[in-house]
């Protein structure tokens, strides 16, 4: 690769608005042209070449023509764009020369034009950490757990925590986090594979594949005795109906995600919340871009406990940019087990 040469660039585009659960063909594949430099100077923007982009459930909600969220949705015909570790070719930015690695919001493509530097973050690589985790782990997926278990949910030793989704980006960490503080953990799969990844890998004290349940509340009452003290909720609808009839007198609710509500043009309601009132419980939506004062401390603590073998992350990687609109659909059928990647390039 050398400055100034013309390469072929190829990407993602999103089609157009869509109802229902994103099919692989609302994405296609392009390929253009890229000239490896800024086209002019005094912008303070970056061209990088991007090596791991992230398949998140929130980029579903970008795909409608919706402008109320707290982020903008995609462009039709656009370049899908998500969090991403990209490296730095040609630089107009005193904070970024070329050879640096970032992470922050990319372009769903091999080499992007980066205008909006505000929200990258440089990264110190490690050899005792994978450049991936930068998305992952001690990316977005990663601080929200932290954030929300620590700051949300107010953790106390010895309590009774429920995690949904807890095979996912931020159900594992979630879980291993609340062990690591002395609760005791059930979290709910969506497949037998992904429940003993939880009990023999990741820690958890039980899980239980959702999918064979018939009745949610009767499982969580044989799963929780004693009741539940905190629920991370990364799924919403029935589920979080379950847990509001079984949660402990002034337990916590930290509404993460409702990643089954969010192919629905009309979301389920929730039936139960005078449970709210009657155990004075403490539900709270969030953003880990809330508390993003935290992050070093964060990046220390989630880092040091990787390092001494007291945390996994466990990934699901895609080769290649032309396996990104099966690997993001992939998301909303549960095909994935663990943080879902899209590896673009490793040199």
């Amino acid at each position: 690769m050398i400055m100034g040469e013309v390469e072929n660039n190829k990407q993602v585009i999103f089609k157009g608005y869509i109802d229902g659960v994103p099919k692989e063909s609302d994405l296609e594949i392009k390929v253009t042209k890229t000239e490896l430099k800024l086209p002019h100077k005094g912008s303070e923007a970056i061209l990088v070449k991007n090596f791991y982009l992230s398949c998140d459930p929130y980029m579903r909600g970008r795909m409608r023509d919706f402008h109320g969220s707290y982020i903008a949705p995609f462009v039709p015909a656009q370049v899908l764009e998500g969090f991403g570790v990209s490296k730095v070719i040609d630089s107009d930015h005193p904070n970024f020369k070329p050879g640096d690695f970032i992470s922050g919001f990319t372009g769903w493509e091999q080499y992007s034009l980066i205008k909006k530097t505000e929200q990258l973050r440089k990264i110190q690589p490690d050899d005792d950490i994978p450049l991936s985790f930068h998305i992952g782990l001690l990316g977005m997926p990663g601080f929200t757990a932290y954030a929300g278990f620590y700051e949300v949910c107010s953790p106390c030793k010895g309590e009774y925590v429920f995690v949904s989704a807890a095979s996912g980006a931020v159900g594992q960490l979630v879980g291993q986090l609340a062990k690591l503080h002395g609760c005791y953990v059930v979290g709910s799969a969506g497949s037998k594979e992904k429940v003993e990844i939880l009990k023999n890998k990741l820690g958890f004290d039980e899980a239980f594949n959702y999918k064979e349940e018939s009745d949610l509340d009767a499982a969580l009452k044989r799963y929780f005795p004693q009741g539940i003290d905190i629920y991370f909720d990364n799924v919403g609808g029935d589920m979080l109906d379950a847990a509001l009839l079984n949660m402990n007198i002034h337990g916590r609710i930290a509404v993460c995600g409702m990643v089954s509500q969010q192919n629905l043009s009309s979301p389920k309601g929730i039936h139960n919340l005078l449970n709210l009132i009657t155990r004075r419980i403490k539900m709270q939506g969030f953003l880990q871009s809330d508390y993003l004062h935290l992050y070093p401390q964060f990046l220390e603590h989630v880092a040091s406990n990787y390092k001494q073998g007291k945390i996994l992350y466990i990934e699901d990687m895609n080769e290649g940019l032309e396996s990104a609109p099966a690997a993001f659909t992939g998301l909303f059928y549960g095909k994935n087990i663990g943080k879902q990647i899209i590896c673009v390039a490793r040199e």
